[in-house]
């Protein structure tokens, strides 16, 4: 019987590898993919008809968005990668802070900020790691994450983000680590691409990254992605990570990762989370049999 897989994306012009060879690979491999496609909007039943026909459905997407269609298709029993427990560390970077912390996983220091500008301000003092970056919990792309150099930049960085937005979101102050940011990708349990990604500013990550070469896996580092798989409970991400006095730090762990950063191997990626999507399939049917 033809295996189905959903296949959770955004389209973007322009911008659509993964989605191509996601389309190829089925393809070839005999699998009917089911597509979510959330830019042209999927209503209720759309969602609900599309879910019957798929034994396993893959999130492609970083939009918030896409967290939402993930918990709609779990409420109807589908399972889902990533599920959306899965994101509660992720998405949230004081939750991930604490979860780092917890696993004992090196991450920058970081602080909760209060809500009242004059506490936030007394406790920025005392973390003393200036320059600091702010960051609101939630944010992709480098959104809401700006450096101060002082408190009075850091209070006016602080009242800037209460006012974007609709809603006053809790702000984390973490020390600045001046280093390139290194992207390790995960599928399964195997490390199957390493990107180096510099920038002649100090954000390296997302579409500040200006350059990029790969990187050397040494045991510090394997001994850290295998913790982070654990502790987070994932089956396929992007580990980003920075140097400290030499020592490794992990900065995010991305669960939509791009697999295109380098565009060749992109297509054998691609493969990868495919494979691993029917081996989750067969699992499951053997486990109901």
């Amino acid at each position: 019987m033809k295996k189905r897989i959903g296949y959770i994306f955004w389209a973007m012009k322009g911008k659509d590898l993964e989605e191509k060879f996601f389309r190829k690979i089925a393809k070839k491999k005999g699998i009917e993919l089911i597509e979510f496609n959330l830019s042209e909007g999927v209503d209720e039943k759309t969602i609900e008809e599309k879910a019957k026909k798929c034994d396993i459905i893959f999130n492609n997407s970083a939009e918030e968005f896409a967290i939402e269609i993930v918990k709609t298709l779990e409420a109807l029993g589908k399972k889902v990668i990533e599920p959306s427990s899965t994101y509660y560390y992720l998405e949230d970077k004081w939750i991930f802070f604490l979860k780092c912390k917890e696993n004992k996983i090196p991450t920058p220091e970081t602080i909760l900020l209060s809500e009242n500008i004059n506490l936030a301000k007394k406790e920025l003092d005392k973390f003393s790691h200036w320059p600091i970056i702010l960051k609101r919990i939630e944010g992709t792309c480098g959104n809401y994450v700006e450096k101060a150099d002082n408190l009075k930049q850091a209070e006016r960085i602080i009242k800037k983000f209460w006012k974007k937005g609709s809603e006053r979101l809790p702000i984390i102050a973490q020390e600045l680590i001046l280093s390139p940011s290194y992207r390790i990708t995960i599928i399964g349990n195997e490390i199957v691409q390493t990107a180096v990604k510099e920038s002649t500013s100090w954000k390296k990550t997302g579409v500040y990254s200006t350059k990029f070469g790969k990187l050397k896996i040494d045991n510090e580092l394997k001994k850290i992605v295998k913790k982070v798989i654990k502790s987070m409970n994932i089956n396929i991400c992007g580990i980003d990570l920075l140097k400290k006095y030499g020592k490794w730090v992990v900065l995010e762990v991305n669960a939509t990762p791009s697999l295109d950063f380098f565009e060749n191997p992109c297509e054998e990626l691609v493969e990868k989370t495919i494979n691993l999507l029917i081996k989750k399939i067969n699992k499951s049917k053997r486990i109901h049999k």
